[in-house]
């Protein structure tokens, strides 16, 4: 008997935190109200308003849930804001029940106890729905889930093709070659040669052919194709073995004039021709048009062509994801209950899908990534967003998405590497011109001063 009694406890038990995420009740007589913060402009921001009036309309009267947005910012905005509430400020506004994060702004909340874990709002079958790197990237240190994801973004190859075929024309270099980082770098070298010898009457005058957004993120994805690790919570893994070929793709091509050294992003360098290829997120596809003005004033109608993820030779098929996602603020079980039942609605396929489709971010569950997704190739407003449609549907078979860690020290250990790196090569590139001295020479001395600051 004693037994059997146990075993029902246990059952019930079980029973109570299968259905947990029912044990709110709300009352549609009495709605609950959600102020939500969050940092979508332009055409997101027309998405967003029409789904939270079809929400409110419709799952959230049925319920009793009204999501009423009170801010629409910047990121860099909504963080600050949150950490002057984290810190106590007493300037600081009142916290919204839901808004936008990255996992490190939602970190520190966490740390004063001030985020609500989303774990029992949901079934374990309704989690195993989405991209599990996509759910394990918003867990932070207790393993519960904080961050939900709501659009994610990944790191894909934009290369203007009309640039390039001219390019291929002349030297034979063809566009396969440049699904490695070594592939890249050989071009970006020949590309500088051939622009050169254009101007023989001039010296030194070609032009540069790649860049990236993140050299950071670059050095991650590259170790991590190369089975290592490049981010401590204290330091960066620069003196591994691992990491020479990855600071030899950085600085050499950049040594001999190959690559464009900049604070902007790539888009701009590539609306003016100023570039032939860049490494950038997938969020970007707006910023890249169908034409380029010259630093003359000409203009010309290009296309272009969308890569996956470079890899190094002989590496893994790994790239990043980016974003962050939906927190909920700890409040009442009612508030708490409402924020996460628009979260599961928002990212149904079908309203995840028309969030995302014209943006370039990428939706969140498996089922629209394998079937969703398709319709929007058809229905593309652009050839640009179609390409990056079919790349972005190839990388979710092929790929696998790295979760980045979460480490307070981190956005510093960021800034410091794309300062230093950048530096090097603006360095390297004056040497080896001005002073005449050999890559291999030049390289091994700045390497030395990099490693060893």
């Amino acid at each position: 008997m004693q037994r059997r009694n146990t075993l029902m406890l246990l059952c019930l038990l079980a029973a109570f935190l299968f259905v947990g995420c029912n044990r709110v009740k709300l009352d549609p007589k009495r709605p609950v109200t959600v102020t939500m913060w969050h940092n979508y402009g332009g055409q997101m921001q027309n998405v967003m308003d029409e789904l939270i009036d079809e929400f409110n309309s419709t799952i959230g009267r049925k319920k009793g849930v009204i999501i009423s947005v009170t801010s629409i910012s910047a990121s860099k905005d909504i963080q600050e804001k949150l950490y002057m509430i984290a810190a106590g400020d007493p300037g600081a506004p009142e916290m919204p029940d839901l808004f936008t994060a990255y996992p490190k702004t939602a970190l520190i909340l966490w740390q004063q106890g001030l985020l609500a874990p989303l774990d029992e709002e949901f079934t374990q079958k309704e989690l195993d729905a989405y991209l599990p790197q996509f759910i394990e990237e918003g867990r932070l240190a207790d393993g519960r889930l904080y961050v939900f994801p709501i659009a994610k973004s990944t790191e894909v190859l934009f290369v203007n093709q009309t640039l390039f075929d001219r390019f291929s024309a002349a030297t034979g270099v063809q566009l396969d070659s440049l699904a490695t980082f070594e592939g890249i770098a050989e071009a970006a070298v020949k590309y500088y040669e051939w622009t050169d010898a254009l101007t023989p009457d001039q010296d030194n005058d070609g032009k540069t052919f790649f860049t990236a957004d993140s050299w950071f993120n670059l050095a991650h994805v590259g170790m991590a194709q190369l089975g290592g690790e490049f981010i401590y919570p204290d330091h960066l893994n620069i003196t591994s073995d691992l990491f020479l070929p990855i600071w030899d793709f950085s600085v050499l091509p950049a040594f001999a004039g190959g690559y464009a050294v900049t604070d902007s992003y790539s888009s701009e360098l590539s609306r003016t021709g100023e570039i032939v290829c860049s490494l950038g997120s997938t969020a970007g596809i707006l910023f890249y048009g169908d034409s380029i003005t010259y630093p003359d004033n000409t203009r010309e109608n290009v296309t272009y062509t969308i890569l996956p993820y470079p890899i190094i030779r002989d590496g893994e098929k790994f790239a990043l994801q980016r974003g962050g996602g939906m927190c909920v603020r700890r409040s009442t079980p009612q508030k708490e209950h409402a924020a996460a039942l628009f979260l599961k609605w928002f990212t149904q396929p079908e309203q995840n899908m028309r969030f995302v489709s014209t943006t370039g971010y990428l939706p969140v569950t498996k089922e629209a990534f394998e079937n969703n997704i398709k319709k929007e190739m058809t229905a593309a407003k652009t050839q640009n967003l179609k390409k990056l449609l079919e790349t972005a549907t190839y990388m979710y078979r092929e790929y696998t998405f790295l979760v980045p860690p979460n480490y307070e020290q981190l956005d510093s250990l960021s800034r410091d590497y794309e300062k230093r790196l950048k530096q090097i090569m603006l360095e390297g590139r004056q040497r080896v011109r001005k002073e005449h001295k050999a890559l291999s020479v030049v390289n091994e001395e700045l390497y030395q001063d990099f490693v060893n600051p």
